[in-house]
């Protein structure tokens, strides 16, 4: 593996660990910097996902309104969990 393919994909994972640990605008910064290194290296496969990009943003907003769907019924099922269930003979403690 050369040193383009290795900043590519290590500003890629680094950006999404920032971004996900609630540092987004230096994670935004270091995909960014991925990006542009792609974009030099492979043209013609930057110009290509550039023109489906609509498709991606779609499939991409179905994930998250899923993903989202099925924390909320998480977090519904959780709060009528097994800690409201009294326990035979007193209390918990």
């Amino acid at each position: 593996m050369d040193w383009k393919k290795t900043l590519i994909y290590g500003s890629f994972a680094a950006g999404a660990v920032l971004f996900l640990t609630g540092k987004r605008p230096a994670g935004l910064v270091v995909a960014g910097i991925g990006v542009a290194t792609f974009a030099v290296e492979h043209p013609e496969k930057f110009e290509e996902i550039w023109r489906h990009m609509p498709e991606y943003i779609e499939k991409g907003s179905k994930f998250v309104d899923m993903a989202s769907g099925f924390l909320e019924r998480l977090s519904e099922q959780k709060g009528s969990g097994y800690r409201n269930i009294s326990v035979a003979g007193g209390n918990r403690y």
